[in-house]
Formats: C-alpha cells, structure tokens, sequence
C-alpha cells in the first residue's frame, strides 16, 4: 500500500478533533471569546454571521456552509453585526445544561453553528499551531465542501437528537470535519508558510517524501530523492528547501526523531532497536543524534516523558 505522508503525519500528531457544542441564534446578539490556546472550529449550518479576530483590521463574514478555523493565539468575537458589544460566551456555554445553548428571546433561529476544538499532541502542535494562520476561512464553494456541509448535518443532528452514541459519533464526525478543512487549506498551498505541513501538500516533492515516510531508516540518498521526484539534484534541493524550510536529508532527520519520540513516548521497543529502525547502526549514535536534536538522552526522554496509558 502507497505511503500517505500526510496520514502518516497526522496520526503521529495524535490530533483529535472534539466537538464541544454549538449555538443557535435569533435578533442581534454578540459573543466575546477568550484566547483557545489550541486549534478551535467554528462552522455554519444555517445562517450567517460575523468573525472578529483581535489584531485584524475587518471582521470576516461565514455563510452557511462555511467555516473558521482560529490558531488558539488571540481572542474572537462572533456576532450578527461587528459593531454590537459582545457579551462574555464563556459563562454562558458552562452554564449551559444542553449542548447547543439559544441565544435570543425568538425561539426561531436564523443562525446555527456547531463548534469544536482539535487536541494536540506534542509533536502536533510544532506541525500545526506553527504552520496555520490565525484565522483560515474555509468557504462553501471550496472543493471540500459538500463533504463538509454533509458533515455538519450529522454532527448537528447527533447533538440535538440524543440517539445513544451520540458522543461518540460526534467525535468521529468532527475528527472527518477537520480532515476536511485541513485539505482545504492545503488546497492552497502556496499560500502557507515554508514548513512541514506546506511540503506535505506540494506535488513537486511528493514522491520524495513518500519514500522517506515508507523507508525512514533506509541510508537515503540526495540523487536517489532527486531522481524519484524527477528533478535534478540541485533543483529538488533548492524546491525542497523552499516548501519545506530545510534540507531533504535535514526534514528525514526530523521525522526519524519524531518516530524515534513517540516510541520512547508509547511504545516497548528497546534504544537499541529503535536506532536500528530509524536508521543509525549503533545505539551510539543514535543516543547522539536524538540528544542533539532533543537536549536529552533517549533513555531519560523515555523515563520524563513515558505515557502514563504505556507504563
């Protein structure tokens, strides 16, 4: 089976999208929300209303369909009309008995939206909180989002009804909506900062990185990266560098770190062993390369940072 970096690397973030809730609305109404300090979702199912992120210099419309996806970084506000006072959501939606709360005295929304946020592993925050924007407007005439729409009935629906395996579902559905909104961002991948998360998208240099993903400890050459992305050796460097911030043997390094990381996190697999498979052919020097990149020894990275679920 072809080697999906870009699945490849979600899993290893451990990224997991959880919906939180949702709201309806009627009459003019503003919600102030404080900084997320993670990746959170904001979608429209019906209706449409204003995005106001602090710092930037106009609010963004979403209509139905869309969706907004903030960095964590800096507090928001959403609202029927950007020039209402907000009110503090936070005390609102933890008072909230149900999961989708009303706002307004008409109980006939005009607007409803569902909400979640996206948990992070440690390597998933370097990935994705570095990589994204504080804002990605996500609208409905992307390619993604008939999915997205059909996504957002669902999630909706499991959250009104109270079918058994309502959570549970709902998990499910919102970890496919940020796939969704992932692969619309990576859509334009121009468009996002040299990094990791940019090279995972571009074309040019995607045979390249399947073979690293498939064999990451296999002694990779430059010419045989260069010859399988079908570049010459100083072209695929230079394109390589551009996409991704650093040198093709450089990004192997740091994937290799990031398995050899998440083994000495989760896993039973000997020092020994690991190095073996992540391409070092002496415990030696792996322990020196891993502590060059960390500032810690494998063994004590395994003993500070062990998974209480592995240990």
């Amino acid at each position: 089976m072809a080697v999906d970096p870009l699945s490849d690397t979600l899993a290893l973030t451990d990224a997991r999208c959880v919906i939180s809730g949702g709201f309806s609305a009627a009459g003019q109404w503003a919600l102030r929300f404080p900084r997320p300090d993670r990746l959170k979702i904001t979608a429209v199912v019906r209706g449409s209303f204003w995005v106001a992120l602090d710092g930037m210099s106009e609010a963004v419309l979403l209509e139905p369909g869309d969706a907004a996806v903030f960095d964590g970084s800096r507090p928001f506000v959403i609202s029927s009309d950007p020039v209402l006072e907000p009110v503090d959501a936070s005390r609102l939606f933890a008072d909230a008995p149900e999961p989708v709360v009303h706002l307004g005295e008409d109980d006939e929304a005009d607007v409803v939206s569902v909400g979640g946020h996206v948990e992070l592993g440690r390597a998933g925050e370097e990935l994705l909180l570095h990589a994204l924007p504080p804002l990605l407007h996500v609208r409905a005439a992307d390619d993604e989002a008939p999915v997205l729409r059909w996504l957002l009935d669902q999630l909706l629906s499991e959250l009104t009804a109270g079918r058994a395996g309502a959570d549970f579902a709902a998990d499910q559905l919102a970890q496919l909506m940020f796939v969704q909104v992932l692969r619309a961002y990576l859509a334009d991948a121009d468009a996002l900062p040299a990094g990791r998360l940019r090279a995972l998208a571009d074309d040019r240099i995607a045979p390249a990185l399947r073979l690293m993903h498939a064999e990451p400890g296999r002694a990779w050459q430059l010419e045989e990266l260069a010859r399988a992305a079908a570049m010459s050796r100083t072209t695929f460097a230079q394109r390589f560098r551009a996409v991704a911030g650093v040198p093709p043997l450089t990004y192997l390094l740091d994937w290799r770190m990031s398995l050899a990381r998440r083994a000495l996190r989760d896993g039973e697999t000997s020092v020994s062993a690991l190095a073996q498979q992540v391409g070092y052919t002496s415990e030696s020097a792996f322990s020196n390369a891993f502590k060059r990149t960390t500032g810690i020894a494998p063994r004590r990275y395994r003993a500070t940072h062990r998974s209480p679920a592995a240990g």
